[in-house]
């Protein structure tokens, strides 16, 4: 069953608790998650109360997500299993494939477990793009080069999720790791023809997909042989090909707006409208309070996003996982990992 829809952004707030302005924005009915950073996080006891206190502001209750993938990007530490880089479980597979594969599936259900612990629906994790040696803003973020590597462990981590009762969001589609220049601060180009990210870049969303994967976010990258548009604003990257192709049917995430390579469509507003045209079902404005305003007052015709698509991504079950004899085993894998 699904529960009655939310709205279409999810917004970041800005420090331990909630503020009397972040209550009232996360009320409106075009909101309908909260994106969690480093900001928000002291300590396990204040996450738990803050996503306890995010819950509480509405009903259906916003889901809160969070970018904890590992290595440089792990926005909670204390308390917390020390996720090492997504690369390492490359350098493992290069070793042994099968101790990879358990070592990716530990490290997924390693994170979820912790997540959801403290309130947290999901993650976006897992990044699927291509080790190409050329992308800093992605570089040991990634798998591997190899496109079977990097499917195969992703696969394994969507399944770790799972097992946890999380849904896995793969980004960045169609491929971020080809283009040298950063999303935050730049706009960047990928000038590859169509066939060549196919046959490479496609390869992991292809396999994920097919592992259960729930969410996607894809780039803020211009693929100029293929489409003028950015991904994440492109009805041909998001519908003909993810929803078309790869026959994806979960949930579509922008990238944040807030970010440099989003500057493409205009203002917050067109940036939203354009994300959500081009068939996002979700957009995120993380590190823009007064945007947020702005956003919110503009969007007030837009539909509510796929109450389906987003009640896919709740967190499963209400037990803490970390009792289990599965988590101690998962962070012994890790341990060895690291």
């Amino acid at each position: 069953m699904t529960g009655p829809a939310r709205g279409p952004l999810m917004l970041g707030i800005e420090g331990l608790a909630l503020t009397a302005a972040d209550r009232e924005r996360l009320a409106h009915p075009r909101v309908g998650g909260v994106i969690l950073f480093t900001r928000n996080f002291a300590d396990g006891a204040q996450l738990a109360a803050l996503t306890a206190s995010i819950h509480a502001v509405r009903a259906p209750r916003l889901v809160i997500a969070v970018d904890h993938e590992g290595g440089r990007v792990q926005r909670f530490r204390a308390g917390f299993t020390p996720i090492p880089p997504m690369r390492t479980l490359g350098e493992s597979w290069d070793g042994d494939v099968a101790r990879a594969a358990r070592e990716a599936e530990a490290l997924g259900a390693t994170i979820a477990r912790e997540l959801a612990a403290h309130g947290v629906d999901f993650s976006f994790a897992p990044v699927l793009d291509l080790d190409y040696g050329s992308s800093s803003v992605i570089g040991d973020r990634a798998l591997h080069f190899d496109p079977t590597a990097v499917g195969a462990l992703g696969a394994c981590i969507v399944k770790g999720f799972a097992d946890a009762g999380m849904g896995a969001v793969g980004k960045h589609f169609p491929g971020h790791g080809y283009a040298e220049a950063d999303s935050h601060v730049a706009v960047p180009r990928d000038e590859r023809k169509f066939a060549d990210i196919l046959k490479k870049d496609l390869v992991p969303f292809r396999a994920t997909i097919e592992a259960g994967l729930a969410g996607v976010m894809p780039a803020h990258v211009i693929y100029g042989q293929v489409d003028a548009e950015p991904a994440g604003y492109s009805k041909h990257w998001l519908q003909e090909v993810l929803r078309g192709k790869l026959g994806f049917q979960g949930i579509i995430f922008s990238d944040d707006l807030s970010m440099e390579g989003a500057s493409v469509a205009g203002g917050v507003p067109e940036r939203a409208r354009a994300a959500l045209a081009a068939g996002c079902d979700m957009v995120l404005l993380c590190n823009d309070p007064a945007g947020q305003e702005v956003l919110l007052d503009s969007l007030k015709d837009f539909p509510l996003a796929s109450a389906e698509r987003v009640e896919r991504m709740r967190k499963k079950g209400g037990r803490d996982l970390r009792k289990s004899v599965a988590y101690r085993e998962a962070q012994g894998l890790l341990k060895e990992l690291a």
